[in-house]
């Protein structure tokens, strides 16, 4: 081999390293995160605190831009009728009860008493009559009385031991108590009257309403005095976790984007950008909301996204309807061939 191949292999490596930077270039571009800025706005979601009872609204202890912590009072409607409906099935369950207790206990002692004393007295007559049977009988046998009066006898003393034998029975039936079906109707009727008491206890409660959660009120749409239908909204909450982000993205780029995937949105006046995470992406198209009055992606197609702050403390900078920008990484694919 001459002495100029060594030259010239070396010459050759040199040249072949410049597709493959080429190349290395290329595949850098195809997998690059590029940060794109998207139109969108706020939005938020409200919560509207109402009573399932009308009234007359009595109190309000809020006013709007108010912030209130959760379990905070927000409102109480009049509750004289309710109050009273309360006092009254309190009153009929006490009533129940005590007719209940009445059935499953005995006769009073007084009552049990005197019971005893008519069946002494039905006992003391049965011996008398058994005496006066037994004296009769011998009589009777000696042929000096008739039949007729053996008879009246007979029929007497009888009769003495079937009074002994009621009075017996009723001294029983007084130290059992009233019977099981009385006493389960009684039962009934006491389960009845506690429904009645919760009933009322629940629609004195509706008077009053509390805030679900710690929320900044957002209005409040009726004054002291007023009349509040039944399930009228009476005050608006926001709390913080309901206001989110919403913008859209071509459909090109819907495909890079993930649940959870970090963002940040800035807005005009705002000093630093606030830490969003997407919480929501659709997975229907539409074309470009008419709010956008963009001339170039107006007839292109685009999905809707939704983004909650990272921080529920950042959503006071929020403010519903408010224009903002939002910046995501989107991974940038190579336009496919044709």
């Amino acid at each position: 081999m001459t002495e100029r191949t060594p030259c010239l292999l070396q010459r050759l490596k040199r040249y072949s390293v410049v597709p493959l930077l080429f190349c290395g270039v290329i595949l850098a571009a195809c997998g690059r995160n590029d940060a794109k800025t998207y139109q969108g706005y706020v939005e938020a979601e409200y919560v509207h605190v109402a009573s399932p009872v009308a009234g007359a609204l009595s109190e309000l202890r809020v006013k709007r831009g108010q912030q209130v912590a959760a379990g905070a009072p927000l409102f109480a409607l009049e509750q004289d009728y309710e109050r009273a409906a309360l006092d009254v099935a309190t009153h009929t369950l006490r009533q129940a009860a005590d007719k209940l207790a009445n059935l499953q206990k005995g006769q009073r002692p007084t009552e049990l008493t005197a019971i005893r004393a008519r069946l002494g007295q039905a006992d003391t007559s049965l011996k008398l009559a058994q005496t006066e049977f037994e004296r009769r009988k011998k009589l009777y046998q000696e042929r000096t009385i008739s039949g007729e009066e053996m008879d009246r006898a007979r029929a007497d003393y009888e009769l003495k031991v079937q009074q002994v034998r009621e009075a017996s029975a009723n001294l029983s039936t007084a130290g059992l108590g009233a019977r099981s079906d009385e006493v389960s109707a009684a039962q009934a009727e006491v389960e009845a009257a506690k429904g009645r008491v919760e009933q009322a206890a629940w629609t004195l409660s509706q008077k009053t309403q509390a805030a679900p959660s710690a929320a900044l009120v957002f209005d409040t749409l009726y004054s002291q005095g007023e009349w509040v239908p039944a399930g009228k909204t009476v005050a608006v909450l926001l709390p913080p976790g309901n206001v989110k982000v919403r913008f859209f993205v071509p459909e090109e780029a819907v495909g890079a984007l993930t649940l959870g995937q970090e963002a940040e949105v800035s807005f005009d006046g705002g000093k630093t950008p606030i830490a969003l995470r997407l919480s929501y992406i659709s997975q229907q198209a539409e074309y470009t909301p008419p709010v956008l009055f963009s001339s170039d992606s107006r007839a292109k197609l685009v999905f809707l996204v939704e983004a909650v702050p990272a921080r529920p403390q950042d959503a006071v900078a929020l403010h519903p309807g408010q224009p903002v920008d939002v910046r995501v990484n989107v991974r940038v694919q190579p336009a496919a061939k044709k």
